[in-house]
């Protein structure tokens, strides 16, 4: 895709003053228009995460912590400062997951009053399902040439490893 195109879904998302298609842009136009179909696409796809979640028998939040707590103990104060809420709502949220088994609570090793979650064996065993489930590529992607697929995925591994 080397611009916009007409439909109605890429100019929905482009935001004003962003050129359109067949303007000739410079290079800042390009990284805008790039950046902003790469985040329309991971938006719209990300439109079905409540039903992927639920196929989990899981909230999107309840999805969102397991793929959080792969990457090891977790105090839940940060956990609450990754969603953007109020402990509160994060104790009601843990409790749910460590009714199912998923979650446990312990008690941090340098601050014993500070509660640190990891994941359980069967919330690990989930959270590998549900992974592997969310790296399912959708078909726009497993419909790509190969030739664009290996495109795409030397692109993406080139924007990741400048983060």
């Amino acid at each position: 895709m080397n611009g916009y195109s007409d439909s109605h879904s890429e100019q929905a998302v482009r935001p004003s003053g962003a050129p359109s298609g067949g303007t000739e842009v410079g290079e800042e136009g390009l990284a805008q228009q790039a950046w902003t179909l790469l985040f329309s696409l991971l938006h719209t796809h990300m439109r079905n995460f409540p039903a992927l979640a639920a196929e989990f028998e899981l909230s999107p939040v309840q999805a969102h912590v397991l793929r959080q707590l792969g990457e090891g103990a977790l105090a839940m104060s940060t956990l609450a400062n990754y969603l953007s809420c109020d402990a509160s709502n994060v104790t009601g949220l843990v409790d749910r997951l460590e009714a199912r088994g998923l979650v446990e609570r312990r008690s941090s090793e340098q601050d014993r009053r500070v509660k640190m979650l990891v994941l359980t064996e069967a919330g690990a065993e989930l959270r590998g399902r549900l992974m592997a489930r969310m790296f399912e590529p959708p078909p726009f992607v497993t419909e790509m040439p190969e030739e664009d697929q290996v495109a795409l995925r030397d692109i993406m591994r080139r924007a990741l490893k400048t983060q």
